[in-house]
């Protein structure tokens, strides 16, 4: 069975199994009750002590089901377009999150439409913005089985397409499954502006139309690494009928490190059932 090594333990989170169960137990201060259902999430990427206690509080907010779906942006620019790791695990310090193959074989068929989607490991490789929630999700849910998808070149369009041929492959598996968009929000601006960048495109993303999102982060120049993760997810939304999303709170680096001239914004977003 493939197993994909860790790539960013001990740098982005803990390198220990002991180290991050230690920051686990600081990052979710107190147990999470089973949380409510929802549709799908999304979760900021950055290192554990930047974005670590959003993300968790993201998390901490809904049931994290067996089968997750994870979409993450191309940061490194290797493998296929859209990359779909199909079989195996992925290992993190502490334990191995099982690649849910049934649910990736259905996703790789419904998806055949969209362009340069195939199963790749290669942008998988040293890509951080799944690695970093996973040991969040497995926290909240030991017995997860795990589909990373890495979304990178699409139009809004066929990020929308994407979106549904998901919501097709789940309807196959017949199970609750959860979506998880792995996005940071602007980058390297100072404070202000940054939050003001940041509020155009979570007012745009909080209406649940990926248009509108894609648009404002154009418009408004937001350098948001994840739109296409958090497109597909909101075409994926839409399509099951799910209700409006809900911001679940908003921090800078510039909180967490003290240096409010040059942040990166993160948000927590729920995608709650209708």
């Amino acid at each position: 069975m493939p197993v994909r090594p860790p790539a960013v333990a001990g740098r982005f989170y803990p390198g220990t199994a002991a180290e991050v169960s230690a920051a686990i137990a600081q990052l979710y201060p107190s147990r999470p009750g089973p949380g409510r259902d929802a549709v799908a999430v999304m979760c900021p990427h950055a290192g554990w002590m930047f974005s670590g206690k959003l993300a968790a509080r993201t998390l901490a907010e809904v049931h994290v089901p067996e089968r997750v779906v994870v979409l993450c942006p191309n940061h490194t620019g290797l493998g296929a377009r859209v990359a779909v790791f199909p079989t195996g695990a992925w290992r993190v310090p502490g334990g191995d999150a099982i690649i849910d193959e049934e649910l990736a074989s259905f996703l790789l068929q419904e998806a055949q439409g969209v362009r340069g989607c195939r199963a790749d490991a290669e942008a998988h490789a040293f890509e951080h913005s799944i690695e970093v929630l996973l040991p969040l999700l497995m926290a909240r849910q030991p017995s997860l089985r795990l589909v990373p998808v890495v979304l990178g070149g699409l139009s809004t369009d066929e990020c929308v397409a994407f979106g549904e041929a998901l919501s097709r492959a789940i309807e196959r598996v017949d199970e609750h499954v959860l979506v998880v968009a792995s996005s940071d929000m602007s980058h390297y601006l100072p404070e202000a502006e940054t939050r003001r960048r940041d509020e155009a495109a979570l007012a745009a993303l909080v209406t649940g139309d990926p248009a509108l999102l894609a648009d404002a982060v154009a418009r408004h120049d937001v350098s948001m690494c994840g739109v296409r993760p958090a497109c597909a997810m909101l075409g994926y939304a839409r399509r099951v009928g799910a209700a409006k999303p809900e911001l679940v709170g908003y921090t800078t680096s510039g909180e967490a490190f003290g240096d409010y001239s040059q942040v990166v914004g993160y948000a927590g977003v729920v995608v709650p059932t209708a």
